[in-house]
């Protein structure tokens, strides 16, 4: 393949990424992150569960069923406290460009799209940095196994206040709202047993 139609292309993937991180789900929504109490941060996790966390309501018991089955030591307030941060750590590493802090908490194929995004946003000369101005909302949508894969579906709501800063030109502060759909990953009964992003979708309110 031509390196010119490789930068192409990557640039092609990079600029939906960018799309799907910041602009496509940069909308009101109806549900906001400050709404729920589950979007306050959870007391620190135990090394199985996280302590004093309320009972699984009906809708979570449901949506696990599928790991469940496969891994009854599966706990979804300690996973969501760990997807939370997760959703954090990446939507800021990719903002500011560390690809250091993406690395281990993306899958190849995204890690690839991000890399690409992050490679094209320098060659322009384009700084940004982002700022949650409240705790991301947190839903667990699914949690299932797929050809022994645990794989999980969250719904995040989150306001984020970003700077851009172009060569030239002064700062520009935005916010927005947005909601998506990260669907993370992990091999069944693996030595690491961290979880990695496979999937970024829009999500509706």
């Amino acid at each position: 393949m031509p390196v010119q139609f490789q930068i192409v292309l990557f640039a092609v993937i990079a600029a939906f990424v960018l799309f799907q991180l910041y602009n496509v789900l940069g909308k009101k929504v109806g549900r906001q992150p400050e709404d729920d109490p589950r979007a306050q941060p959870l007391p620190a996790q135990g090394p199985t569960a996280v302590p004093n966390a309320p009972p699984v309501d009906s809708h979570t018991l449901s949506a696990i069923q599928g790991l469940k089955a496969r891994d009854p030591g599966f706990d979804p307030h300690r996973f969501l406290e760990g997807a939370r941060t997760a959703h954090e750590t990446i939507v800021q590493a990719y903002a500011s460009g560390d690809r250091e802090a993406l690395k281990p908490l993306l899958a190849p194929t995204v890690m690839t799209s991000f890399e690409a995004g992050i490679a094209a946003r320098e060659a322009r000369g384009e700084t940004e940095r982002v700022e949650f101005v409240h705790p991301p909302r947190a839903d667990l949508e699914l949690a299932t196994v797929e050809n022994d894969r645990a794989v999980a579906k969250v719904r995040f709501l989150a306001e984020l206040r970003k700077t851009a800063s172009t060569p030239g030109q002064d700062e520009v502060v935005s916010e927005r709202r947005t909601a998506e759909v990260w669907t993370f990953q992990r091999p069944l009964g693996a030595q690491d047993p961290n979880w990695v992003l496979a999937r970024v979708e829009p999500a509706t309110a």
